[in-house]
């Protein structure tokens, strides 16, 4: 019985309601116990095959499920059974440790090159807060490597007295933090969540003098772990697999850099590579659902990387090893975006656009944007006018092939949720490869044009059972003061724009365990880049609704059956208690 306070001194009793199974979860016991009241390991692999869709799944598979619930249910370390009870069979099903909705392990080709793969890439990764004020520090790395991603991006500056090297945002009023200290923390985390290689992208404000000391620093740092192509410009990228435990540069080499100061003064005479394209295109804007000081001001913004330079007196001649350091070039061909998008026969490389330019490529150059990332780096960056470290919609850049979509890892919002979201995917190793549709041309030479109209793949079928572990994880009061929460839950499709919508259940009032077992479908015209969206929000009559949950989950990693969803707050940190159970069917 809860009790809740209203008016001082009156109180409402509410009864815990326990939640009974799903009739789905019922009637799955009862066909494959074959009307017993216990469910044997050769059933319960007969229940992973046929409804679990775990078509390789053994008899041993299911002993050791079967051992493993026991274990944790009755807490002994050995049975002489290996058989379920019904409620054995419900903490079986609603364990995310035992029955998660995606494959928790690396399952993907690793051995192709590294251009064929989207790649968890961090923006201005040192900083812990605002684009402008905040703190720089070797931290919001350390956090970003431990979640997985693999590309962590430093701005090298001098610091006052011109004889060591800081990583701070330029321009700014951001504390900096000294480039060593960035680089050990790098080499003791690298590895923590994922075996395969971290790149580090530089911004390069330096001298030749302290070019020639970065080089000094990276290569005692890393040591046998730096990886140093052969020769100076790569005819193609290494695989993620030959480069497990690299680390990886990628910068402008200094010439570049020097070409790009003697020509700054004449740029700013003339258009920026983004002004040509005239205003924001009316379809594939960016998404300002979390930015509120977007202006037109910003179309003037670019990277530093492609548009800033080093001091005047930059002679690539005095800086050979710091240039030998580079592994993947970057920079941006004079002669506009087009040129900038050709494909070289003998090498490759990066080039970054932000969040507008690549709106705009795409608006005239869409395909041509999806044959260059299939053999190059295309890197996206959000606009100079984010200034509270907000994000942007990363689809634009994953329907047409680009691999580094760079976020700000220390914001939150619904964008830095479906990045998450689509980086759980492949075990959440921080590479998922590409779908082949964007890697591969037909027959008349034609690649994969993300405007056409295409006919439905397949349909995704949800339901949503239940929800539980609320009252765990807040307090009671939490959601409303007077009475249990009223949840229900929105799930719909993010993807190419003719795949998304969101819907939602009907409202469970006063229940902290609601069942709702609704089911949704989804038709799905490019499934490979769906993601399945999932909030739980508590319903509020006189305020804005109560957020209680979320998650992002890969559409073509999701396993067919019942499954636990665990849900996570709003950074995306794991909810100790709080799940859906649901059930994911393709049609």
């Amino acid at each position: 019985m809860g009790t809740y306070r209203m008016c001082g001194c009156f109180t409402r009793k509410f009864k815990v309601i326990e939640a009974a199974p799903p009739p789905d979860v019922k009637a799955a016991f009862d066909k494959y116990s074959e009307g017993g009241n216990q469910m044997t390991a050769e059933q319960l692999r007969r229940f992973l095959v046929e409804v679990q869709g775990q078509s390789g799944a053994t008899v041993a598979d299911a002993e050791e499920i079967a051992l493993q619930v026991l274990q944790k249910r009755h807490h002994m370390a050995k049975f002489r059974r290996h058989a379920l009870t019904p409620d054995d069979f419900l903490q079986y099903l609603f364990s995310a440790d035992l029955n998660p909705p995606i494959d928790m392990k690396v399952h993907h080709d690793m051995t192709a090159p590294l251009s064929h793969y989207f790649v968890f890439t961090g923006h201005n990764s040192y900083l812990t807060g605002n684009q402008l004020s905040s703190d720089c520090s070797d931290v919001p790395i350390i956090k970003a490597l431990k979640r997985g991603v693999r590309v962590v991006e430093l701005d090298l500056w001098p610091n006052s007295t011109k004889d060591d090297v800081h990583v701070l945002h330029g321009r700014t009023l951001t504390a900096p933090v000294e480039l060593i200290k960035c680089l050990k923390s790098i080499k003791e985390h690298a590895f923590s969540a994922s075996e395969y290689p971290v790149i580090i992208t530089l911004e390069d404000h330096l001298t030749p003098k302290l070019q020639a000391k970065v080089a000094q620093m990276v290569t005692q740092t890393f040591g046998k772990l730096l990886f140093c192509p052969e020769s100076e410009c790569l005819k193609e990228f290494p695989s993620p697999e030959d480069l497990k435990y690299r680390i990886i540069i990628s910068t402008k080499p200094p010439k570049e850099y020097l070409e790009a100061q003697n020509n700054k003064d004449r740029e700013k005479e003339k258009d920026s590579d983004d002004d040509v394209w005239g205003k924001e295109p009316a379809a594939l804007t960016a998404n300002r659902e979390d930015d509120k000081t977007d202006s037109d001001a910003s179309e003037n913004n670019q990277d530093e990387e492609d548009t800033d330079a080093s001091e005047p007196e930059m002679n690539s001649s005095r800086a050979p090893g710091y240039k030998s350091l580079i592994a993947i070039h970057a920079g941006k061909p004079k002669g506009g975006l087009r040129k900038a998008l050709k494909v070289e026969p003998d090498k490759v490389r990066r080039l970054s656009l932000s969040e507008q330019a690549l709106e705009k490529a795409t608006e005239s150059y869409g395909t041509d944007v999806v044959r260059f990332t299939q053999k190059n780096f295309l890197r996206i960056y959000p606009k100079g006018t984010r200034f509270n470290s907000s994000n942007y919609k990363p689809q634009i850049g994953w329907m047409h092939g680009a691999q580094m979509i760079a976020f700000n890892m220390q914001g939150y919002g619904r964008s830095l949720w479906l990045m998450h979201g689509m980086f759980r995917a492949n075990g959440g190793c921080g590479y998922v490869k590409k779908p082949d549709f964007l890697m591969n041309a037909d027959a008349k030479g034609h690649v994969f044009d993300p405007r056409a109209k295409l006919p439905v793949k397949k349909r995704l079928k949800v339901r949503v059972y239940m929800g539980d572990g609320w009252n765990l994880d807040f307090k009671k009061t939490h959601f409303d003061a007077y009475s249990p929460p009223d949840f229900y839950t929105r799930v719909g499709i993010t993807g190419v724009p003719a795949d998304e919508i969101m819907k939602k259940t009907k409202i469970k009032e006063d229940n902290w365990k609601p069942v709702w077992d609704e089911e949704f479908i989804f038709p799905l015209t490019v499934p490979e880049l769906a993601l399945l969206r999932v909030e739980v929000h508590e319903y509020d009559m006189s305020e804005k609704d109560d957020f209680a949950g979320q998650t992002c989950l890969p559409v073509s990693e999701l396993k067919q059956g019942i499954r636990t969803v665990p849900l996570f707050d709003r950074k995306g940190e794991k909810l100790n208690s709080s799940r859906l159970v649901m059930r994911f069917d393709f049609i």
